[in-house]
């Protein structure tokens, strides 16, 4: 066994260390936080062969330049981004062997966020049961902040790789293989009567991601909607809450959401589909529709069977 660590060269935009979450904390005002995409960050280690709770590298529009002082096992999920050893390029969605040398995670396409996973985890302390790095509060995962250039990013045990060059299986996992990349993003609809009309309204028209998005919330941009008034008062709120401020542009609280908040909430994002809407660039087109909650429970039984059905397809491919 052996642990050792990554060196950074150059962070990217925004890279930080992520996993499942933390539950539990809600009701002090501590958000659940984690990656973006738990399924995609939960498929990442599995491919190196870690429990879905170990913690990864999320990062951010470009990744980070990383000098890898060992062989390491590794695998990049979500956003296409061009991955390259030593200037080899590299592909995603599949554990590769790397000896020594340097790692570079490049631009993306056709998606803002991608997860890094190596094999052993990144030996990082449990602040509140969770290595998630919170942003706003200011802990978890590596000092409660973004990678900096000259980080060491400390390993987890794991078994000697030997590895004189890049070994790349032939065999992949597509977990976007059943999305339709252009379907509207399903929403419950509130039916309070304050905000009926505009929780309804939401899905009348193509709205634009706002640059101004991030991990606490994915903003929008379109023809304001209808005031839906309010109390100002505060509510509770959740990843998937859509906010409606007094501009009329709503804002789709995603993984880092405050607990509560006094904007008007229009409804919610479904959870199988916060995913993707999270994966929306800067300027990039969505639609909205509602749905019930039997359609919302539908997609989340299907979203959790589809992570079981490929992570049993990764386990029969590493034991062979």
């Amino acid at each position: 066994m052996s642990a050792g660590y990554i060196e950074v060269i150059a962070p990217g935009p925004l890279s930080h260390m992520q996993d499942l979450g933390r539950d539990g904390w809600r009701h002090l005002g501590i958000a659940r936080g984690g990656a973006l995409d738990p399924g995609c960050a939960a498929l990442a280690n599995a491919l190196v062969g870690n429990d879905d709770e170990a913690a990864v590298l999320e990062f951010t529009l470009q990744g980070p330049s990383l000098r890898l002082p060992r062989p390491l096992r590794i695998a990049v999920m979500g956003a296409a981004c061009d991955v390259r050893f030593e200037g080899q390029a590299l592909p995603q969605a599949r554990p590769i062997d790397l000896p020594a040398g340097d790692l570079r995670l490049g631009g993306m396409r056709d998606g803002v966020y991608a997860w890094l996973a190596v094999r052993g985890g990144f030996d990082l302390p449990r602040v509140l049961g969770s290595r998630a790095t919170d942003l706003r509060g200011g802990f978890g995962g590596l000092d409660g902040r973004a990678l900096r250039a000259g980080d060491r990013l400390p390993l987890g045990p794991h078994t000697r790789i030997d590895a004189t060059t890049p070994r790349v299986p032939r065999w992949w996992i597509d977990p976007y293989c059943e999305h339709e990349p252009q379907a509207p993003i399903r929403y419950r609809a509130s039916q309070a009567p304050t905000v009926r009309e505009a929780a309804w309204q939401l899905g009348e028209q193509v709205w634009r991601v706002h640059a101004a998005s991030n991990r606490q919330g994915l903003r929008l941009s379109g023809a304001a909607l209808a005031d839906a008034g309010g109390s100002g008062l505060s509510e509770p709120v959740a990843p998937g809450t859509i906010q409606l401020p007094p501009d009329g542009q709503p804002i789709v609280l995603l993984a880092d959401a405050q607990t509560v908040g006094g904007y008007p909430r229009l409804g919610h994002v479904i959870a199988a589909d916060l995913p993707r809407l999270a994966q929306a660039g800067p300027n990039a087109g969505l639609r909205f529709r509602a749905c019930d909650a039997a359609e919302a429970a539908m997609a989340a039984r299907t979203a959790r069977a589809e992570i079981a059905r490929l992570r049993l397809a990764i386990d029969a491919r590493l034991r062979r």
